[in-house]
């Protein structure tokens, strides 16, 4: 969907949903999304996708077959980066200079 369907401008970089999180009563769900790109892309694929949030609930509940779906919130996942840097960082040690 975050591919081929929604049509913004936001979203032409790169982005991949990493993980879902649901509440217990699956009324909410948490979408942790990895963007490649500068800081402005990342949060303007993140404001896209948080407009796009009633078209996505839709579409997942015909999908899915539920009579209701989960309200959406989306986050930006910066693990990728951090264990990027953690390892960059481990590689100093090793190798200093």
């Amino acid at each position: 969907m975050l591919a081929g369907e929604l049509k913004d401008p936001r979203l032409s970089s790169f982005a991949t949903v990493t993980e879902v999180r649901m509440t217990p009563d699956l009324k909410q769900a948490k979408v942790y999304v990895s963007v490649l790109g500068p800081e402005a892309e990342q949060k303007s694929a993140i404001q896209a996708l948080t407009a796009a949030a009633g078209f996505i609930r839709h579409e997942l509940s015909e999908r899915l077959q539920i009579r209701r779906a989960p309200e959406l919130m989306f986050v930006l996942d910066r693990s990728e980066e951090y264990a990027q840097h953690i390892n960059e960082l481990l590689r100093r040690t090793k190798f200093p200079g």
